[in-house]
């Protein structure tokens, strides 16, 4: 693979849903993502839903980190303070080092949108394995907000001064 700095590097992603009522045709954030990911030149790996429940997200998202096709995860759904919300729990004790801001910024961005609901949110994102892994809330309007003012410039690989798709890139393996 050519190490040109100035070329998008297209990563492989995973798309999880997290709920107990959504489908395929349903599934509105997810498909937000997909098309985001995939509009920015990158790879969807997989894309699946599953139920709200702490060890079937667990074991969704441990078998995309040991699988090295997939470089980035990213869930959408379960990070609430309803009874069943469990992403945080379920993929929180899966990561070798979380990135503390992505959480800060993700609320700072979606206070725009939502006032003060923001700090609702428990989203969060880090490291397992050599892959990234990001937890979006539920609704389109999260995903967007994650996508557009995050997530696009941190996956591309041209991004300076730093981003996480260098760290993912077996080749690179360093900030880019």
């Amino acid at each position: 693979m050519s190490d040109d700095r100035n070329t998008l590097v297209p990563l492989n992603v995973a798309v999880l849903t997290v709920s107990d009522t959504r489908t395929e045709t349903t599934d509105r954030s997810g498909q937000t993502l997909v098309e985001r990911l995939t509009a920015a030149g990158h790879r969807l790996a997989d894309k699946r839903i599953v139920v709200d429940d702490v060890y079937r997200i667990r074991a969704q998202v441990a078998a995309w980190i040991a699988d090295p096709a997939v470089q980035v995860i990213l869930t959408t759904g379960g990070t609430g303070f309803t009874g069943r919300d469990s992403t945080p729990e379920a993929v929180r004790v899966l990561l070798d080092k979380p990135i503390e801001g992505f959480g800060e910024l993700f609320r700072q961005l979606s206070f725009k949108d939502v006032g003060s609901s923001t700090i609702q949110s428990r989203c969060l994102g880090g490291l397992a394995n050599a892959t990234v892994v990001f937890c979006l809330p539920g609704s389109t309007g999260a995903c967007r907000t994650a996508w557009d003012g995050i997530l696009l410039e941190q996956l591309d690989s041209r991004h300076k001064p730093c981003n996480f798709a260098n760290l993912v890139i077996p080749e690179r393996g360093t900030h880019g």
